[in-house]
């Protein structure tokens, strides 16, 4: 099959086109194998790019764990981009399926007439515990006390189609990330596992952010994670509504509309095409 390897602020991805190929017959393995980043093409995770009966495209999004997830932010951006760019749907607004349902995102193109930002409404946030899905306390639960890793910390949850376990820190470093992160993730307060995401607040207006991602360790950058992190800043106080995120591989804008809906904007970028052979 031919692939395509692109990435949103670092988040990067192997994109499958499924209008021109057909889906593989054993996705999970496929995931895990053209994952990796010594054996294989490399990337977190592995995206198919699909036909659809109801939008421009569908999105089915694979972490490198073989696992499917429902949604991805900065993967979805790069879904619009290679639909716009290879003429699948030549226009400026797309909507793309995923397991989150239709969400509609603007283009703008760069000088060379190609997709490099794209805003996506990621539609409202999920608050309720039992959505999320969470066993903790409250719709949402927001800094409530979570034990993990042999201390007690407190934690905020919010679903963006996907769910996010929020901390706030003093200062992120690699042990809350590294070493706390997979802890949040396998947690039985998440049934479902969870993403961790680790805040550290700049300003009324941005926040540093790592992420520890279900299903693919760290990360670079986290789309959904982002907006979840937003939604639990802007609940607690923390900063407004809207923030820049900035991630290990770059930044992100966030609005948390008046309507409701969360309005997320990135760079989308193609690295490079090959053909793989399983």
């Amino acid at each position: 099959m031919r692939f395509t390897k692109m990435h949103g602020a670092g988040n990067d991805y192997v994109y499958f086109d499924c209008f021109a190929d057909p889906v593989p017959v054993d996705i999970p393995r496929t995931a895990i194998a053209i994952s990796d980043r010594h054996t294989g093409v490399g990337g977190d995770g592995l995206v198919l790019i699909c036909p659809s009966e109801v939008a421009d495209a569908r999105m089915r999004m694979f972490n490198a764990d073989g696992s499917e997830s429902e949604m991805c932010g900065n993967a979805i951006r790069c879904v619009a981009k290679y639909v716009y760019d290879r003429g699948l749907a030549r226009k400026s607004e797309l909507k793309i399926e995923t397991g989150r349902g239709i969400l509609t995102m603007q283009l703008s193109t760069g000088g060379n007439g190609l997709v490099d930002q794209v805003t996506v409404n990621m539609g409202a946030p999920i608050l309720d515990a039992e959505q999320i899905p969470t066993t903790l306390p409250g719709n949402p639960p927001l800094n409530v006390p979570l034990t993990v890793a042999g201390m007690q910390i407190q934690v905020s949850c919010i679903s963006m189609g996907n769910p996010h376990c929020v901390v706030f820190v003093d200062e992120v470093n690699d042990d809350w990330v590294l070493r706390v992160g997979p802890q949040i993730e396998h947690h039985a307060a998440f049934p479902r596992r969870v993403n961790a995401e680790f805040i550290q607040i700049v300003s009324k207006d941005e926040f540093l952010m790592r992420v520890w991602e279900r299903g693919s360790g760290e990360t670079l950058a986290c789309g959904t994670g982002a907006c979840a992190s937003a939604v639990a800043a802007a609940l607690t106080g923390r900063t407004n509504r809207t923030v820049t995120a900035r991630l290990r591989g770059g930044n992100l804008k966030l609005e948390w509309s008046a309507g409701g809906d969360v309005f997320m904007t990135g760079p989308a970028t193609e690295v490079f095409s090959g053909d793989w052979q399983p």
